[in-house]
C-alpha cells in the first residue's frame, strides 16, 4: 500500500505542477511566436495546426525536475548514480531537441539540426552514460533471463547504449504526429517502467527511478490537458527526444532492455513503417503505405484523428500490461 501511496503522490505532484506550468508556458510561447511549421506534404487536415505553439515539452520537463528537487530537499528521495544517469539523459536530450526546435523556428522550416551534428551530440551523451554506468559497477552483459541467455558485450556495450538511446528517442519523435499520441503512449510506457523499476530491489536507487517515472506520468497527464485534440500546444523535439531517451536509459539501468521492445511496441511499429516506406520508394519506386508513419496511413484511409489515437493507446496499454506481467510477476 505504501508503494501505491507514493506512486499516487508522485503523479499528483507532477500533474498539478504541469497544469500550472502549462497555463504560463502556452501564452508565453504564443507571445514569442514559437509556432509549429506544418509540412505541406502531410494531410490537408493538419494545415489548420500551422502556427500552434511548439516546444511544449517544457510543460512536463520542468515539473518533473521541480518535483524531484522538492522531494530531494524534503529528504524523501536520495541521489544515486542510476538516477543521475536517467536525469542527465533526460535533460541532455531535452536541450538537444530544444536547440533543434529553435533552429526550425528561426529559419522558418522543418530542417533543424543536421543529422551529423545530432548524432555527434547523441554519441557524447552515450559516452557520458557509459562512463557513469561502468564507474558504478554496471555490467556489460545483456541477460535474457526467461531464456537463460547471457550475451557479453564488453566495451561494445557503449555502442549498444548509443543505439538504444538514438533508436528510442527517434521512435518517439516519429510517433509525435497526432494530437496527444506520443504524450499518451509515453505516459503508459513510463507507468509500466515505474512498476518494473519498483520491483528491481537489487538496483541502487530503484525507488527514486520509479518515483521519477510516476512524476513524469503525472506531468504528461497534465501536458495532455493542453495537447489532446484539438491541441493547444505541441511537445516539439524538445519533448519527444527527451521522452524516448529517458525510456531507453531506464530500460538499460534496470536491466530490462528487452522490455523496452514490448512497452515501446507502438513506437517501434511507427518507426518501422517509416523505414519500410523509405526503402520501398528508394529501392522499388513504390509505396507500401499511403503515407508514413503508420498513423498518417490510417488518416489517408479515412480514420478520424481521435479514433487513431484511441486505438494506439489501447494497443500500447495491452503491450505495457504484457511487459509488466513479464517484468514484475513472472
Amino acid at each position: 500500500m505504501l508503494i501505491l501511496a507514493k506512486a499516487a503522490m508522485a503523479m499528483m505532484l507532477g500533474f498539478i505542477i504541469a497544469l500550472l506550468v502549462g497555463l504560463v508556458a502556452i501564452p508565453l510561447l504564443r507571445r514569442l511566436k514559437f509556432g509549429q511549421i506544418v509540412s505541406r506534404t502531410i494531410s490537408k487536415s493538419h494545415l489548420v495546426k500551422d502556427g500552434t505553439p511548439t516546444m511544449g515539452g517544457v510543460i512536463f520537463i520542468i515539473p518533473t525536475f521541480v518535483s524531484m528537487l522538492i522531494l530531494y530537499l524534503n529528504g524523501s528521495i536520495k541521489l544515486s548514480s542510476n538516477l543521475i544517469i536517467v536525469l542527465t539523459v533526460f535533460l541532455s536530450y531535452a536541450i538537444l531537441g530544444g536547440i533543434d526546435d529553435l533552429k526550425k523556428i528561426i529559419e522558418k522550416n522543418n530542417h533543424g539540426l543536421t543529422v551529423l551534428f545530432k548524432f555527434l551530440m547523441q554519441t557524447v551523451i552515450a559516452l557520458i552514460f557509459f562512463f557513469i554506468f561502468m564507474r558504478n559497477g554496471g555490467s556489460t552483459t545483456l541477460v535474457i533471463s526467461s531464456l537463460g541467455i547471457e550475451i557479453p558485450f564488453g566495451w561494445t556495450y557503449g555502442l549498444f547504449i548509443l543505439f538504444t538511446l538514438v533508436g528510442s528517442s527517434n521512435a518517439v519523435n516519429i510517433t509525435d504526429g497526432l494530437d496527444g499520441l506520443a504524450g499518451g503512449l509515453s505516459a503508459i510506457a513510463f507507468f509500466a517502467f515505474g512498476l518494473i523499476a519498483w520491483n528491481t530491489g537489487w538496483l541502487e536507487g530503484y525507488q527514486e527511478i520509479a518515483i521519477f517515472c510516476f512524476i513524469l506520468v503525472g506531468s504528461l497527464l497534465g501536458f495532455l490537458i493542453f495537447n489532446s485534440h484539438p491541441a493547444k500546444v505541441f511537445m516539439g523535439d524538445l519533448g519527444s527526444l527527451s521522452l524516448g531517451a529517458a525510456l531507453a536509459a531506464i530500460a538499460i539501468v534496470t536491466r530490462h532492455e528487452l522490455s523496452l521492445i514490448l512497452i515501446g511496441g507502438v513506437f517501434i511499429v511507427e518507426t518501422l513503417s517509416s523505414l519500410i516506406q523509405i526503402i520501398a520508394i528508394r529501392r522499388f519506386h513504390k509505396k507500401v503505405f499511403k503515407m508514413a508513419p503508420l498513423h498518417h496511413d490510417f488518416e489517408q484511409r479515412g480514420w478520424n484523428e481521435s479514433d487513431i489515437v484511441k486505438l494506439f493507446y489501447v494497443v500500447g496499454l495491452i503491450l505495457a500490461m504484457a511487459a509488466i506481467t513479464y517484468g514484475v510477476w513472472l
